[in-house]
């Protein structure tokens, strides 16, 4: 810590406590792994190839098919009146948790789901399909609900990066020389946009293949995905089992790590075929149907986001619905009367807590702390979240902490700090310093110039790094019971409206974070200034 004032020790020391004690846990957790007759188990489990199938067929196809949608939609609606209206709403499809996102998929896409329900009449159905739409052996219905989802986050990763002045004169320039739009984005925008998609890309990949809750909902039940195997296998009473689970754990990594370089190696290939190739060998007509075909086919991409809420209020209110109806037989408020608000107040706490201590750190780290380290700050984005979790246990279990509230909070925090952050860095970075220098010249103390200048015109950023869904299940030890793990118990065979009534309230707390978000500075500014 040579060289560095206090202000950055203090930061350095806050970072390390959310992130250091996971060290020993991984140690403990994967350390068993490391012997061949686990290994050897492992091979020989009948579940395991099938499982790794699902698994490789659902991450692969689910993260090329976001990157897909989000590209295209880049390509051919950007800069256009559909895209900023896309820019207004995305928020809202951001705030749908992904387990809540995966249990109106399934009310959609079931053999008894509402497509079904909609083609009956035409097909003459008077009972459910005979088709395998959701949990299919092949995690192909799991690969459309990362995609549908995860595009989401990659578009609003997208939309920050080409918010900035810098794209915005590169396109104008690109254009004023004659280049198609096509062209524009293949020379000119493309190569500087992609590379900071990176991390984004690793982290949707990273999550696709180690996600439990969406697999258990959407993907394949026997075997399941190796990342559901792994979650059963860690939390088996027997040694023997255990180990096996962190071997699984490890194939996770390993597979994310030879994807990326695969991806990255695939990356620089195509960066020397771009420089080869001249902008004049794209046909400039490629342009001329493909955008309509994106403003057509983009208002189904969001629509799935409108249908899966819609969906759950539907099935929250339903009294009696049968197949083949298209709505419910009536409507009733007993389910939402009977409903247990208890798993509520757990999530409420647990992220309000965990909100209240990752944003005056992130905070501290963006100003005072080594910049040149945030890539570890975001490390747990990236990885596999699986073994990260197993560890996180293991330490909870050899200091005592698991199964309270303490070890719960800090096992959110893993996760809450690197959102943080992300949401932060990007708007951190675009104030103008010379505010800060203004306001440090006319006698302020750096600490003074953040509270009264920088912390506040940051007030909006401030107030969106907030709804953040997380794991629970290892950490909570099963004693407590939140809004998902509700929802993802109750999608294993619960009543749909009871269930529907539990993934709506998950998706509240999100949706109030992000209207609080855009409201509160509206109402700080107009409140600081006087206006009624």
């Amino acid at each position: 810590m040579v060289g560095l004032g206090w202000p950055a020790v203090l930061a350095v020391a806050l970072v390390g406590l959310v992130v250091a004690p996971l060290l020993p846990g991984l140690w403990l957790t994967l350390a068993p792994a490391a012997h061949a007759s686990v290994w050897a188990a492992l091979w020989a489990d009948p579940q395991w190839p099938q499982a790794l199938q699902a698994t490789l067929t659902s991450a692969l196809l689910g993260t090329a098919l976001a990157c897909a949608l989000t590209v295209g939609a880049a390509t051919h609606l950007y800069p256009s009146a559909t895209w900023l209206r896309l820019q207004r709403r995305l928020p809202l499809l951001l705030a749908v948790p992904h387990a809540a996102f995966a249990v109106g998929l399934a009310f959609l896409l079931a053999p008894s789901g509402w497509l079904a329900r909609l083609v009956a009449p035409v097909a003459g159905w008077a009972a459910p399909p005979a088709w395998v739409t959701v949990q299919d052996p092949h995690g192909l219905a799991l690969a459309l609900a990362l995609a549908l989802k995860e595009s989401f986050f990659l578009l609003w990763v997208l939309m920050a990066v080409l918010a900035e002045q810098a794209t915005a004169r590169h396109l104008l320039l690109a254009r004023s020389m004659g280049y198609s739009p096509a062209q524009v984005w293949r020379v000119v925008l493309w190569p500087q946009v992609l590379p900071r998609l990176a991390w984004p890309l690793a982290a949707v990949l990273a999550y696709s293949l180690s996600v439990v809750d969406m697999a258990l909902v959407l993907g394949p039940g026997n075997p399941p995905t190796v990342a559901v195997l792994a979650w059963r296998w860690l939390g088996d009473p027997s040694p023997a089992t255990q180990a096996q689970g962190a071997a699984a754990a490890l194939v996770l990594l390993g597979w994310w790590a030879a994807l990326a370089f695969t991806a990255w190696a695939l990356w620089r290939g195509w960066r020397v075929w771009q420089r080869r190739a001249t902008p004049s060998g794209i046909r400039a007509d490629i342009g001329i149907w493909v955008p309509t075909a994106w403003r057509v086919g983009v208002v189904p991409w969001f629509g799935v986001g409108a249908a899966v809420v819609a969906l759950l209020v539907l099935w929250s209110v339903a009294d009696g619905w049968f197949f083949p109806a298209l709505v419910p037989q009536g409507l009733t408020l007993r389910h939402w009367q009977a409903a247990d608000v208890a798993p509520l107040l757990t999530t409420l706490w647990l992220a309000a807590a965990a909100s209240a201590v990752c944003l005056p750190v992130a905070l501290a780290w963006l100003e005072w702390g080594p910049q040149r380290a945030n890539a570890v700050l975001y490390l747990p984005l990236v990885l596999p979240a699986l073994p990260l979790a197993a560890g996180q246990y293991t330490t909870l279990l050899h200091t005592g902490l698991d199964g309270t509230a303490t070890g719960l909070l800090w096992a959110h925090l893993l996760w809450v700090l690197p959102y943080t952050m992300l949401t932060l860095v990007g708007p951190y970075r675009a104030l103008d310093p010379r505010l800060l220098t203004t306001a440090r010249a006319l006698g302020l103390t750096r600490w003074q110039a953040c509270l009264r200048v920088k912390w506040p015109l940051l007030l909006r950023p401030l107030c969106a790094a907030a709804a953040v869904g997380l794991p629970t299940q290892f950490a909570g030890g099963g004693r407590f019971a939140t809004v998902t793990t509700e929802a993802v118990n109750l999608s294993a065979g619960g009543h749909r409206s009871v269930l529907a009534v539990q993934t709506l309230l998950q998706v509240a707390l999100p949706l109030a974070a992000f209207a609080l978000a855009a409201a509160w500075p509206r109402w700080a500014t107009r409140h600081r200034l006087g206006v009624r």
